[in-house]
């Protein structure tokens, strides 16, 4: 795919939300915008053009100059890459790592005209834009929803992507899983209406389900406002997003990545059960780590935000040592 690169705007893009005076959400995301530029992060926006006349938007973040350690960050489902990754960027940069981070297609500022809702096309157009941008080998880190496009880009692209982390990243689920118990939804619909919430009441129980110890008061009125600022573009297609990741899903389609792989999970993950870490690691087998956090639950990048960042040092496994990963806590 041909690209281009244009520099973003400073005040953050436009949405579609009823205009409001006092909004919580919209003074939190410029305070996280004005984190990501602090630490040394400009956004540009990234360009991708198909033959059929299809187009493709990413929006990105990343350090002006080229990338000479360069770590990709893919978020899950929420917000914008800003409300999941801002906790994380003085360490990596203090650690020599330069973070690259952009919004997954149908997040924050990215869109696509492509009607592909696949992880393989998330994951084709993420690596256009890593080309375009100029880097061509990396380290990936996903969260979530993000470390399915991470595992598909290190499947697609081992010639890219240098290692691996996958953050409480079901990729060993099955759709059967569903239907056996073994997540708190019964089916695809429930699930979009958990992770695409649209009520008060829909985001009161993500939330409960993602945190251990999710806050003891969420006032409707924070959490409508959350809604109306954050979470109200692009349902459609995440809601396509989520129906193409699950339906028919088999772990005997899975490939088998090649890259040092270490895999995060919070040890009361409710979204995505520990047995779907297990799996993962007996998938990969002696080229994975497992570590499990302790009193963390789906939401571990969040919850353990200062646990998560540790000195290479002190990190056993060799092959991942340039990487700075959460222990055990």
């Amino acid at each position: 795919m041909a690209s281009e690169l244009t520099a973003a705007p400073g005040a953050p893009p436009a949405r579609r939300r009823r205009p409001c005076v006092l909004s919580f959400s919209a003074a939190r995301d410029r305070f996280l915008r004005r984190r990501f530029l602090s630490a040394g992060l400009r956004p540009f926006s990234v360009r991708l053009l198909s033959p059929a006349g299809t187009g493709t938007t990413v929006h990105v973040w990343a350090r002006p100059r080229p990338a000479r350690r360069p770590v990709l960050l893919l978020h899950g489902f929420g917000a914008s890459a800003t409300w999941q990754w801002a906790p994380y960027l003085r360490q990596l940069i203090g650690a020599g790592l330069d973070p690259i981070v952009p919004d997954l297609l149908f997040f924050g500022a990215s869109f696509s005209t492509v009607p592909d809702r696949s992880e393989t096309f998330q994951a084709r157009t993420m690596k256009s834009t890593m080309d375009a941008i100029g880097v061509r080998r990396f380290a990936v880190v996903g969260v979530s929803y993000g470390g399915f496009v991470g595992y598909r880009m290190a499947a697609m692209y081992p010639e890219a992507v240098e290692r691996a982390i996958m953050v409480c990243a079901g990729v060993c689920l099955e759709e059967a899983d569903l239907a056996a118990g073994l997540f708190p939804v019964a089916g695809v619909g429930e699930a979009a209406e958990l992770l695409v919430p649209s009520q008060p009441a829909d985001v009161r129980r993500l939330v409960k389900l993602t945190f251990v110890r999710p806050p003891p008061i969420m006032p409707s009125c924070f959490l409508r406002d959350y809604i109306n600022v954050m979470g109200s573009d692009h349902n459609q297609e995440k809601t396509e997003l989520l129906q193409t990741l699950i339906n028919d899903r088999k772990l005997s389609d899975l490939p088998k990545i090649s890259q040092p792989t270490l895999i995060i999970w919070g040890e009361q993950d409710q979204v995505f059960p520990m047995e779907l870490a297990h799996r993962l690691e007996r998938h990969l087998g002696e080229n994975s780590r497992l570590v499990v956090i302790k009193n963390a639950g789906h939401a571990v990048n969040l919850e353990k935000a200062k646990e998560e960042v540790q000195p290479a040092s002190k990190v056993e496994t060799s092959e991942l040592g340039d990487l700075h990963v959460p222990r055990t806590t």
